[in-house]
C-alpha cells in the first residue's frame, strides 16, 4: 500500500505520523455505535485488544483516539498501512476514501521532518582562503564548544504566550539548590539554524528529558505538535519516563490525548502546588 503522492509504502510508517486532526476525524466515523457498518469495537478487536481492554476503551471520552494511542505504543506493530488495511478489511473503504488525501499529507510532513533531521549541512564554495576547514559541527547552542557540545538535563517544549511560566521555571529549577540546567530554546540556540534540525538534535541527543507546557496554546502549535511527536518517538510507551507533561493553568480544550497515559505534573490544585517544583526536579534529575 503507497501514499498517493510518493509511493511510499504506508506499512513502513508509523502510526504517530497521523495528527491529531486525522484522529478526531477517524474519531467521528468509528465512535458511534453502529449495528450495520463497523465500529471502534470492531478496530479495536482487529488490533489485537482483548475483551477486557476494549471494556475500559468504552470509558473513555473519545475511544476511537485511546485505542489509537494504545496501538502506537505498541511500537512497529501499529503502522499507517496495517491501520487502511483494518479499515478495509472492516468493510470501511468510505472512512479511507475520504480520509486517504489527509492520510497522504501528514505521511508526507512526517517524511520531510525525518528528512529535514538527517539531511548533511548545506556546502557553499570557500571565498576565503582563511575560513576553518575542519568539519565539526558548527555550535548550536550559546555555550557550545568544539570539543564539549553543551548537554541539558531537559528540553522544555512550550509556546510564546506560555513564557511567563517557562521564566518562572527557569528560576525555580536553575537558580535553586536543584540547579538544573534547562534547554529553553529563545534563550539558548543561536540564531540562524534549521529550527526542526537543531530542535531534534536537541531533544535527541543533548537533552536527557523534555518537559511540555501544556496549554490551550500549546494544541494550536505546529512546532510543539513536532516537537512531542518526536519526543513520543524516541521513547515509545514512554518506557524511559523521557516526556513529562505540565499542566499550570486552567484548559478550556481537551487534554492531548496522545499524552493521556503519562502522569502529569499539575501546578493547578492548590493541595499540591507545594510540592509541585520538587516533585518535577526529582523526575528531571532521573538518571
Amino acid at each position: 500500500m503507497a501514499c498517493a503522492d510518493s509511493k511510499v509504502d504506508l506499512w513502513k510508517i508509523p502510526l504517530i505520523a497521523l495528527n491529531m486532526t486525522v484522529r478526531k476525524e477517524l474519531g467521528l466515523y468509528l465512535n458511534p455505535r453502529n449495528t450495520v457498518a463497523a465500529d471502534w469495537m470492531s478496530v479495536a478487536e482487529a488490533m489485537g485488544f482483548t475483551y477486557l481492554e476494549i471494556m475500559n476503551f468504552e470509558a473513555s471520552r473519545n475511544a476511537t483516539l485511546a485505542i489509537l494511542e494504545d496501538w502506537q505504543a505498541k511500537g512497529q506493530e501499529a503502522s499507517v498501512g496495517k491501520l487502511i488495511s483494518i479499515l478495509e478489511e472492516l468493510e470501511r473503504k468510505d472512512i479511507v476514501e475520504d480520509l486517504l488525501p489527509v492520510i497522504n499529507k501528514d505521511v508526507t510532513r512526517y517524511l520531510e521532518s525525518l528528512e529535514r533531521k538527517s539531511e548533511p549541512p548545506v556546502q557553499v564554495p570557500e571565498v576565503d582562503s582563511c575560513l576553518p576547514r575542519s568539519q565539526e559541527r558548527l555550535p548550536i547552542t550559546v555555550e557550545d564548544h568544539e570539543d564539549a557540545p553543551e548537554m541539558f538535563d531537559a528540553f522544555i517544549c512550550y509556546c510564546q504566550s506560555d513564557f511567563k511560566f517557562v521564566h518562572e521555571m527557569i528560576q525555580q529549577l536553575e537558580q535553586t539548590e536543584h540547579r538544573l540546567k534547562l534547554c529553553v530554546f529563545d534563550r539558548d540556540v543561536l540564531p540562524g539554524s534549521c529550527v526542526w534540525t537543531i530542535t531534534s538534535e536537541l531533544i535527541e541527543r543533548r537533552c536527557k528529558r523534555m518537559v511540555v507546557v501544556i496549554s490551550d496554546e500549546y494544541l494550536d502549535s505546529d512546532a510543539c505538535d513536532f516537537q512531542t511527536k518526536f519526543a513520543l518517538s524516541l521513547c515509545p510507551g514512554a518506557r524511559s519516563k523521557r516526556l513529562i507533561p505540565v499542566v499550570y493553568k486552567s484548559m478550556k480544550k481537551p487534554f492531548p490525548s496522545i499524552l493521556r497515559f503519562l502522569t502529569i505534573c499539575d501546578y493547578t490544585r492548590p493541595c499540591t502546588k507545594a510540592w509541585f517544583w520538587v516533585r518535577l526536579a526529582k523526575a528531571l534529575s532521573l538518571p
